[in-house]
């Protein structure tokens, strides 16, 4: 990620007088072109950008000698890594500058390539059968009779040939398609955050030198914000004040309708894992930002990147001003091809909206004839729709459209024999389409991708971190709500929320929740985290010492007594740890109302105290009167009973609770994937290093621990805990992890019959089957679900929760966590 800096002095020679002149550099770490202190141009050479243009026509006024800087990178496009391969960075990779060069460029040679290559890519692609391929291809030959090499003036009768087949215009009924310049840039992936500024700097600034000489380019870019206020409360004013003048001529061509704001949400977010309140803070801050800079907000919802999509994001979508979604990444399915690529998406509550998938299966195409026709054919609605998108750019780790894209299309137009190609916008995209609207299929629920399963387990802390997370922030605004109804000095501390949320919702990117990212990207994440605990924790202080401040002074209370807070919107009685008389640490039993408080004065009875017994074989039983528990020797549950209906759980012959390892060695990515196969390598946890002993025994508490071998190096210890008059079972583990292509689950087999399992997601639940019957169920093998999944039969369930996990499955009838 280090910088090296060039300064480079031109002499243009007058000689050169007429001709189009430009500046070379080629090198395999990225690159920017400054010019009288601007940023004016991005160097690229794995995203086709090597040059710079001096003067398409050198003028006698023109200036011959002028000064450049080149910043150079360190990284290529895809990062540090060895090769060009996905891989994390190498310490040891040395970048080289190999081509500094001042050319004449020759564009009439250029333009004669570009209509070759067009015409042979006809003459390959669209076969024997088609008559326009050997029309084409006659006409290369042709062109190739004509054209004289060392003869210029041969070029302009050689080009008029190509002219005549390109101008040969379509019937009305051909498919037209709507290609948008792209450039998805990932906030972080295989390099830091601090990175992708200057990722964006360099591509965007290219994007505006393509605007100004192609005045038909449209742009759509989600992620404008990353320049302008990705760290708006920290370093808002640096990077303004890096980029000043190409954030001016970007509002400028924002304004002349080419530079297209879309996306709606703050970063282009994982799908899946973040909470309700998360993906609504996500629209609420991108449209925001949308509307104070731009003036409007975006009627589309732009996410081409993500590893699946939410069935609760449809209603977030309508709640949010948006009826409008683009993405493409279910054509990266492993087992069933989805079936549409312009729909109409339900989510959980009926709300829809007009979905469209580039039927290309990409967000970074080169305008190529072999892209136009794979459009085209691979289109799932045709009949129904006659209009769909190609987004054109060098794509993930920035680059966007280059000049030879356009005029690859340019000739693509209205061509015979080939789809119309038009320069075209979102907005002109999708009005067209909703037109066509009244034959679309709608798909209900989760939009499921049927790969990249283990993102939802991937870098465990970085998942506690994100749930941690909004726990504290939601309490955090709910004291202080309540401190401000209250009355009095208080303020709420909206300017510093933000700031914490801002951070919450940058780390949510869609290789950063995940886990697919670089070391350094997760030792960001993590320390973000740290500082939203901290600033979380202070905040939280202030809003109870103001909402609480008569019930804190001494002589409100005694000096033995504690204030306990409930922030949820239910009734809660639940067992907690007080300092009680003499400073000593205690158990007490308190019940705090709804959004309300509770003053424990002195430890409380309970009619049922907890009865913990060890048996003769070592194995240990729990009760409190709403459950009986049985625990062998390893921890695991040998029966789990409703005590008034006398209801087993645990099948006989079974063990929930029981910790299982599989080898994890997928087919592409490691941090992203967890194959199906895993399955067929299960191998129970039943080493024991400190067999179940009780640790509380009885009254507001009982409690039992053991430790187990995992494999060597690996431990885990458990701690299983049962409260007074408490529904369920409580444990806490703490796993010492040391394996490569290893996966740790936690499995409960359940005493229920059901074909459908409920996971809890976004403000709702949703359901999935427990069996394979189908391709589309089987590939479900590994799913997602935020903090309970549950299985139920008629009168009777078992659910299982978590506080920091998101891989869970239910197959058959055994719950199972992944860890």
């Amino acid at each position: 990620w280090e910088t090296c800096w060039f300064k480079v002095e031109l002499s243009i020679p007058p000689r050169w007088a007429g001709r189009e002149v430009h500046f070379i550099w080629e090198s395999d770490g990225e690159g920017m072109v400054w010019r009288d202190a601007q940023p004016v141009q991005g160097l690229t050479k794995e995203g086709e950008k090597t040059s710079y243009i001096l003067t398409s026509s050198l003028k006698e006024t023109e200036p011959h000698s002028l000064t450049l800087y080149v910043e150079l990178a360190c990284n290529g496009l895809f990062g540090a890594g060895k090769g060009s391969m996905i891989a994390p960075p190498d310490p040891d990779r040395r970048f080289t500058l190999s081509k500094a060069e001042l050319v004449v460029f020759n564009r009439n040679v250029y333009e004669l390539l570009v209509d070759l290559e067009i015409l042979l890519d006809m003459a390959q692609l669209l076969g024997e059968e088609n008559q326009r391929s050997f029309q084409a291809l006659y006409t290369a030959n042709q062109m190739v009779n004509v054209c004289d090499v060392m003869d210029p003036s041969t070029f302009p009768a050689a080009r008029d040939l190509a002219a005549a087949i390109f101008s040969q215009r379509n019937g009305e009924s051909q498919h037209t398609i709507h290609a948008v310049g792209h450039c998805h840039i990932d906030s972080a992936w295989l390099w830091p955050y601090e990175e992708t500024i200057r990722k964006c700097a360099r591509s965007w600034v290219t994007v505006v030198r393509l605007m100004e000489r192609n005045p038909e380019l449209t742009f759509a870019c989600s992620q404008l914000r990353l320049i302008s206020v990705l760290w708006q409360a920290q370093q808002f004013e640096w990077v303004r004040s890096w980029y000043p003048g190409l954030y001016a001529q970007i509002q400028d061509f924002v304004a002349k309708g080419q530079f297209i704001p879309v996306g709606g949400t703050w970063v282009e977010m994982d799908g899946n894992l973040p909470s309700g309140e998360s993906m609504v803070r996500q629209f609420l801050q991108g449209q925001r930002f949308f509307q104070e800079q731009f003036g409007r907000i975006c009627s589309e919802f732009w996410l081409p990147d993500t590893f699946g999509y939410s069935a609760q994001l449809p209603q977030l979508m309508r709640g949010c001003g948006i009826r409008r979604f683009l993405t493409q990444k279910l054509s990266w399915n492993l087992v069933n091809t989805f079936p549409h690529h312009t729909f109409f998406w339900e989510g959980i509550d009926g709300s829809r909206v007009l979905t469209h998938f580039p039927p290309g299966d990409s967000y970074g195409m080169h305008g190529r004839v072999e892209e136009m026709l794979k459009t085209v054919k691979n289109n799932k609605d045709k009949g129904r729709v006659n209009h769909s998108a190609l987004l054109f750019g060098f794509g993930d780790g920035g680059g966007g459209p280059t000049q030879k894209m356009l005029d690859r299309m340019k000739r693509m137009s209205d061509t015979d024999g080939l789809p119309r190609v038009q320069i075209s916008t979102p907005d002109r995209l999708f009005s067209v389409l909703e037109k066509e609207s009244s034959q679309l299929c709608t798909w209900v629920g989760e939009l499921f991708l049927e790969l990249h399963n283990g993102t939802y387990t991937t870098q465990a802390q970085i998942k506690k971190g994100n749930r941690e997370c909004e726990r504290i922030l939601h309490d955090v605004e709910v004291l202080s709500t309540l401190a401000v109804a209250r009355g009095g000095a208080f303020q709420y501390p909206a300017s510093q929320l933000q700031r914490l949320w801002r951070l919450l919702l940058l780390n949510q990117f869609h290789d950063v929740l995940p886990g697919s990212c670089i070391q350094l990207v997760v030792e960001d994440a993590l320390q973000y985290y740290t500082e939203i605990r901290s600033a979380g924790a202070q905040l939280q202080e202030e809003a109870v010492q103001s909402l609480c401040r008569e019930l804190l002074q001494p002589t409100a209370r005694s000096a033995e007594s504690t204030l306990v807070l409930n922030t949820l919107p239910w009734e809660r009685t639940e067992v907690i740890s007080w300092t009680g008389p003499a400073r000593t640490k205690t158990l007490a039993l308190v019940t705090v109302p709804s959004m309300g408080y509770a003053i424990v004065r002195e430890p409380s009875l309970t009619p049922q105290p907890v009865a913990v017994r060890k048996q003769e074989d070592g194995s240990i039983a729990m009760e409190n009167g709403v459950i009986a528990v049985s625990l062998d020797t390893m921890g695991r549950l040998t029966s789990l009973r409703l005590v008034d209906s006398e209801r087993e759980s645990v099948p006989d012959g079974c063990y929930a609770n029981q910790f299982a390892l599989f080898d994890d060695v997928p087919l592409y990515w490691d941090a992203w994937d967890v194959m199906d196969y895993h399955l067929q390598t299960r191998k129970p946890v039943t080493k024991l290093l400190k067999p179940l002993e009780i640790t509380l025994d009885g009254g507001l508490r009982g409690s039992a621990s053991f430790s187990l071998q995992i494999r060597e190096g690996s431990t885990l210890t458990q701690e299983i805990i049962l409260d007074a008059t408490c529904p369920y079972l409580r444990f806490l583990t703490q796993v010492e992890w040391k394996e490569a292509h290893k996966f740790l689950k936690v499995e409960f087999p359940v005493q229920v019959r059901s074909t459908n399992a409920t996971y809890e997601i976004q403000f709702g639940h949703l359901q999935r089957p427990t069996h394979w019957n189908t391709s589309w169920d089987w590939a479900r093998f590994e799913v997602w679900a935020h903090k309970w999944l549950d299985l139920s039969e008629h009168g009777f369930g078992v659910a299982l929760l978590n506080n920091c996990k998101y891989g869970a499955s239910a197959h058959g009838n055994v719950l199972s966590l992944s860890l």
